[in-house]
């Protein structure tokens, strides 16, 4: 029954969006820059339809239908209702299913919204996203529907990976996907610039806030996945440098560099090339990184929905994006001349982008050279943390520099103000560095450094918001972007120098020492869940100069559908430090393996990020009446 209202449903999308392109193709023709309503109306029930869809597949999973042969690989009867419902995008297919509907959403609020610019452009604009649109469902309806049946119908479901089975996975998906797909629209709309040779600086207003939206929702994508990874794999870090995680970054560093390229159009009518490029790499780097997990050729501790089948369908959707872009590019490009003088705005936010660049290609580098040495060579190596260690942190220390100097230029030409200023942060800045390694008991000149750069940019940010509110012209959502920048990197260098790491195989009762802390594996349990057993270790964290005592519960996972094993970590978080610690069995043997692990300020390298989206969404909403 699902089964055939689904695909119903999923075929009359594939309708509307033939016949909303043959409509929009029609009314180009006519004269007038109004769009008939009927365009509106088929859009909305194209929107509903595609939400109706989902719900489809979410009550498929309520019900544990497993007539559904998505149903039947991804979940399972004893599964709690929450992790049945987020499973429904835990998937390949449902969460296709979830982009489309991101595609679909955005295509209809850029119509209503954009109504102030021109109607062949937003019709255009319309045109490629259901392109678009049709290139995905056309995949989903022969290649990965959700809603392919089962026969005969089992009755049991195979289950959901236990890694997945975390409140983060509502969450993080979504927010990424956001980011990934709500690229599409600008992907679009930047096509259709090209077409219609929209090359007029309201073009920037049209999709800064679309940018921006997709950027923030981006952003925060990457933070819940980072925390995710943090409790979950065991890692005990903010970023690991996998593969997928790379992925994600990458469109990441193309955005970023399209907020500020959109500032130098809009204001003074210039990179309008530039400004097409990298909103078409930004989409094509999101299909790119789809591709790159779909395909199951990138090595990752969290891919979980891969298929090489699919990969393929993907991998020529992403060739014709790629090889009609740079047709229409090369067929539109017209050599503009302009002269940029060194000490202005614009040359600031330039250089700045070649630094989003040098980020991009070192992080894609890296990300695809396993693939091709094991494609070519047949020799598998890891590309990890020490590479793109050495290769960006030294560039992040200058990049920090431009970004603390830039806001103080001005457009056109001009000279740096209040030079001095900068000279008494940089000693402001020296100062606390050496306070920091007279308390710590290790050096490291690139950490310092780091730090360094990391305070020029929080007091220089703060000396612009002073400036700024007295001349009640204070750009807030800058500020507050930039300085929770300089603060995330000052607290992820601290984190570094200050970190404590100790790994140990101890047995029940057993106390081991190091540094100042003691170690005691006081006790050990066996509890029941609804769908895992639980091994829980009890281990007292003991602070041997102020002899405060922490208790920590790590835990073996033993889940049955699928059966699976997973360690989970136990942290504890105050103000200034995450105590974190993971336990995993020793076969054949009363001993386990702890790892122990003491990281400063965790909590506020998660905090500055938020307040880094906090400023993209405070310019959002400064944007949104000049649209």
């Amino acid at each position: 029954m699902l089964s055939n209202i689904g695909n119903l449903l999923l075929f009359l999308n594939i309708s509307l969006s033939l016949i909303l392109i043959y409509y929009a193709l029609r009314f180009l023709k006519v004269s007038g820059n109004i769009i008939p309503s009927v365009i509106y109306q088929i859009s909305i029930i194209q929107s509903t339809l595609i939400i109706i869809c989902f719900f489809t597949l979410i009550s498929a999973f309520i019900v544990s239908d497993f007539s559904l042969i998505t149903v039947y690989q991804n979940s399972h009867t004893l599964k709690p209702i929450f992790y049945k419902i987020a499973g429904t995008w835990g998937n390949h297919e449902g969460s296709l299913l979830l982009w489309v509907i991101i595609l679909t959403l955005f295509s209809f609020l850029f119509l209503v919204v954009n109504k102030n610019h021109p109607k062949t452009f937003r019709l255009f604009t319309l045109i490629i996203q259901n392109i678009l649109i049709l290139g995905f469902l056309f995949f989903i309806f022969f290649n990965s529907n959700p809603f392919s049946a089962l026969s005969p119908v089992p009755e049991e479901g195979l289950g959901l990976n236990p890694i997945l089975q975390d409140p983060a996975l509502a969450i993080h998906p979504p927010l990424l996907y956001i980011g990934f797909v709500g690229s599409s629209i600008f992907f679009s709309a930047a096509v259709a610039s090209l077409i219609t040779n929209y090359s007029q600086t309201s073009f920037a207003k049209s999709i800064k806030n679309w940018v921006l939206i997709s950027w923030c929702f981006q952003t925060l994508g990457i933070l819940v996945g980072s925390i995710w990874a943090y409790y979950e794999l065991g890692w005990g870090g903010f970023w690991f440098w996998d593969p997928v995680e790379n992925a994600s970054l990458l469109p990441w560093f193309t955005m970023t560099a399209l907020v500020h390229s959109l500032m130098v159009f809009e204001k003074r009518g210039l990179f309008y090339f530039w400004v097409i490029i990298l909103c078409l790499l930004t989409f094509i780097l999101s299909v790119t990184g789809t591709f790159l997990v779909r395909s199951g050729i990138l090595n990752s501790v969290h891919t979980f929905a891969s298929d090489p089948a699919r990969g393929i369908y993907i991998l020529l959707f992403l060739t014709i994006m790629i090889l009609s872009s740079i047709f229409l590019l090369f067929k539109k490009y017209k050599k503009r001349i302009f002269d940029l003088d060194v000490n202005s705005k614009e040359t600031f936010i330039l250089v700045n982008n070649w630094f989003m660049m040098f980020y991009l290609v070192t992080v894609f580098l890296g990300t695809v050279y396993p693939i091709f040495t094991d494609v070519i060579l047949n020799s598998k190596i890891s590309i990890g943390p020490p590479f793109y260690n050495i290769v960006i942190l030294p560039v992040v220390v200058i990049f920090m520099l431009f970004m603390a100097i830039g806001p103080k230029t001005k457009w056109i030409k001009g000279s740096l103000e209040n030079l001095k200023i900068y000279f008494f942060i940089l000693v402001g800045s020296l100062l606390i560095n050496l306070l920091i390694i007279f308390l710590s008991t290790g050096y490291s000149i690139l950490s310092n450094l780091i730090i360094i750069s990391a305070l020029f940019l929080i007091f220089s940010s703060l000396h612009d918001a002073i400036k700024s509110f007295q001349k009640k012209q204070i750009d807030l959502a800058r500020i507050i972007s930039h300085a929770s920048f300089g603060f995330l990197v000052l607290f992820i260098g601290i984190n570094h120098i200050f970190s404590i790491e100790k790994d140990y195989n101890i047995k029940l009762g057993e106390t081991k020492k190091f540094n100042n802390y003691s170690i005691t594996f006081q006790n050990l349990d066996l509890e029941n869940f609804s769908n895992y057993k639980a091994v829980i270790g009890k281990l007292e964290i003991t602070n041997n100069n102020t002899s405060k005592k922490n208790i920590l519960r790590p835990e073996i996972r033993i889940y049955e559908s699928p059966q699976t094993l997973t360690y989970e970590a136990s942290i504890k978080t105050d103000a200034f430090k995450d105590y974190y610690l993971t336990m995993s069995n020793i076969d054949r043997s009363e001993y386990y393996n702890i790892k122990f692990q003491k990281k400063p300020l965790m909590v506020w390298i998660w905090i500055s990020v938020i307040m880094i989206v906090f400023g993209g969404f405070l310019r959002i909403f400064k944007n949104a009446k000049n649209i």
